[in-house]
């Protein structure tokens, strides 16, 4: 076959394959991206990729992998809005603090003991993946176990909130001085500084959006009925994607690659800015795309990249990446369920926030990928990283599901005077809004 029906002869199977995997474990009470990265790793290195030929395939889907990448960072962008993080509450924030700090300080000793070859750097960023709560796996937990909109599920969703913004900024950190002039102290500072540059931007692009938004003029023309309406096809979509597209070049200028940029830049995507109506519309569009396409497909070609035969090849390497795999899971249940405790909530709620919050998703792969790409990671390494991810994801519903079935007071609606529980806006992989969870006026 020539280069082009291989191609798409292999996207047919990792697509079809992903999709129909997905369903069936999801059937089985697995979460559906579990079976997809097992598709990848089926059609890989790890079985039958030499035999059928696929494992060559990476080099030609390097292109699609990056834009599935950047559709899964600006997936878990847009689960957030300025204003929730705004109201955020103390709680949330210092759940979500707690799980990203403690497991990565945790993480850099005992990495460097399973794997003491590893540079300073790479051990580092092993840490931040691991630390990493999956902000979509743990909505769509919450939501089958009846959770939302309840004060219980929300908090948990602002802590992972924090969680996740706080280890992406660490990840843009480390990459810049990754990048730096080998003078700790000035790559540090320098990273802050671009850092700080950028979030900055995006914070008073955001303004700036929301205040013309607001400005008399566009109340104006919405009020007289004669408000701005596109004339093409869905250019409220392709809005979206060309302001996600110049946040991710503008992160590339400052040395954060793109997947800082496409992160975020759901930001300045929000129902305060766009209005509600289109906002859904946007969305609506957006969670097809990215749903029923990219995030199949990344996963798919997340474990394609894998080859669990370099982990395996020896009892040390099998025990170490066992030994990890225990600490990630048990050092994020061990800081989720004391903080949990701390802040109040029972025995069997605190232990089974700290299940759930054990989950990883497709933000810590998009971030292996990342380095993987750039030669921070080997194939081994990244083989790692996605094994953790995959493993914890597997456990951390299972256990949690019967642990928090039980406790029904923590379904009940947060009070509207309690500002420890913002809700939240996240927004399934489901066109139709969650029941108490506004997303038109």
């Amino acid at each position: 076959m020539d280069a082009t029906t291989l191609f798409i002869v292999g996207l047919f199977l990792l697509l079809a394959c992903a999709v129909f995997v997905g369903e069936l474990v999801g059937r089985l009470g697995v979460l559906p991206l579990v079976g997809q990265f097992a598709v990848g790793l089926i059609f890989g290195p790890t079985l039958f990729g030499p035999i059928l030929g696929l494992s060559g395939l990476n080099a030609e889907f390097q292109g699609v992998q990056v834009l599935a990448t950047f559709f899964v960072l600006l997936a878990a962008g847009l689960t957030v809005t300025p204003e929730q993080l705004r109201n955020t509450g103390a709680a949330s924030a210092a759940l979500g603090g707690a799980v990203f700090v403690g497991p990565f300080a945790a993480g850099i000793v005992v990495i460097h003991a399973l794997y003491p070859t590893l540079p300073l750097l790479t051990v580092l960023f092993v840490s931040v993946t691991i630390s990493i709560s999956a902000l979509p796996v743990l909505g769509i937990m919450l939501q089958e176990l009846g959770l939302l909109p309840g004060r219980f599920g929300t908090f948990l969703l602002n802590g992972a909130l924090v969680n996740e913004f706080a280890a992406v900024t660490a990840y843009a950190i480390l990459l810049r001085v990754r990048d730096g002039s080998g003078h700790v102290t000035l790559d540090v500072s320098v990273a802050v500084a671009a850092v700080a540059l950028f979030v900055a931007t995006i914070l008073v692009a955001e303004r700036v959006l929301r205040h013309v938004r607001n400005s008399s003029f566009w109340t104006a023309r919405r009020s007289s009925g004669t408000g701005f309406t596109w004339r093409s096809r869905e250019a409220g979509f392709a809005v979206l994607v060309v302001a996600a597209l110049a946040s991710a070049l503008y992160s590339q200028f400052l040395g954060l690659t793109f997947v800082i940029g496409a992160f975020y830049a759901g930001l300045l995507i929000s129902p305060e800015i766009v209005g509600r109506p289109s906002y859904r519309a946007i969305t609506q569009v957006f969670d097809t795309i990215t749903w029923g396409f990219f995030i199949p497909l990344f996963c798919a070609l997340a474990g394609l990249g894998m080859n669990l035969r370099l982990v395996g090849n020896s009892l040390d390497a099998v025990l170490a990446f066992a030994a990890l795999c225990v600490f990630a899971f048990g050092i994020k249940v061990a800081f989720g369920g004391v903080v949990t405790s701390r802040l109040g909530w029972g025995s069997r709620e605190s232990w089974g926030a700290g299940l759930l919050l054990a989950s990883r998703g497709a933000v810590e792969i998009a971030m292996a990928l990342v380095l993987l790409s750039i030669g921070v990671f080997t194939v081994q390494l990244f083989t790692i990283v996605a094994g953790v991810a995959i493993v914890t994801t597997f456990v951390s519903p299972v256990l949690a599901r019967p642990m928090l079935a039980s406790v029904p007071r923590l379904r009940s609606r947060p009070p509207a005077a309690d500002s420890r529980y913002a809700v939240s806006v996240w927004r399934p992989p489901d066109p139709e809004p969650v029941a108490g969870v506004a997303r038109d006026p």
